[in-house]
């Protein structure tokens, strides 16, 4: 027989219950992003863990380290045995770049496929996530389909591992299992070089993609210090004005009978008669 009491939703027992009009929470952990302005958009504040995470993107290889670097390193540094897997990575990773964000190559597998080997990438992928040696897993899957994501999202969320798969931006019209989505967009700006559209999550629509400065931190000091020179060579130069021009009232007054005016009456006069 069913109660007729209202519900209280702040109770206990129902603290997981999540309203639509909220931003929800998650059940399970989840991994700082590294940018306290991205973290505050996602439910939970940071990437879940043990969930599929699908970012979007015009172009493979272009994004992907800007933004995930600072979650990658800190899971790296917490957990500095496990191992960092890509699969099908559009290019070799840069070594160094890497490392000057904190990045322990050591600890990094990449895995390749035969070119056009879609099945032999989503393969790899469930591999990976479920090695217990394997802390998170990115992958370059722009083939995959709905049914193949699941899969993927029931394997991340059983072995509790970081998964963020990359695909083209035609594949937002598509439907996913992914409980978190976002759009990637390169961006000129003081202020960031990232647009992230978070267009799937737990909660309300995003109201305005968040705007990131993924730049590693001796680039972006370099480019302030740049802009900062520009200011001030610009306030220099407005303050320098133009000579004044005085008024003809406030030039000195040439006396009429002057030699150089003498000589001109004469030669008017010679030249009248």
């Amino acid at each position: 027989m069913l109660s007729s009491s209202p519900l209280d939703l702040a109770s206990p027992a129902l603290a997981d219950v999540w309203r639509a009009g909220e931003l929800g929470g998650v059940s399970q952990s989840v991994q700082a992003t590294g940018y306290a302005s991205l973290d505050t958009a996602l439910p939970g504040g940071g990437w879940p863990q043990g969930a599929l995470i699908e970012l979007l993107q015009p172009q493979a290889g272009v994004h992907e380290w800007g933004l995930l670097a600072p979650a990658l390193a800190a899971v790296q540094q917490a957990e500095p045995a496990q191992w960092l897997v890509l699969v099908g990575a559009p290019q070799v990773p840069f070594g160094p770049a890497l490392g000057a964000q904190q990045l322990q190559m050591l600890q990094l597998l990449s895995v390749q496929g035969r070119p056009g080997d879609a099945p032999s990438l989503l393969w790899a992928t469930r591999e990976a996530l479920q090695c217990a040696d394997v802390s998170a897993v990115l992958a370059w899957l722009p083939h995959a389909r709905s049914a193949h994501l699941r899969r993927l999202q029931i394997a991340a969320h059983a072995h509790h591992k970081l998964l963020f798969v990359f695909r083209p931006l035609r594949a937002q019209q598509e439907s996913s299992p992914a409980p978190l989505r976002l759009r990637l967009e390169g961006t000129v700006s003081e202020m960031g070089n990232l647009q992230v559209d978070v267009f799937k999550r737990r909660g309300p629509p995003l109201a305005a993609p968040v705007l990131l400065d993924t730049r590693p931190a001796r680039l972006a000091a370099l480019l302030a210090a740049s802009r900062e020179r520009a200011r001030q060579k610009r306030e220099e130069l407005s303050t320098v004005q133009a000579p004044s021009r005085l008024p003809l009232s406030s030039w000195p007054a040439i006396p009429s009978q002057s030699p150089v005016h003498a000589l001109l009456d004469r030669i008017a006069y010679f030249h009248h008669h």
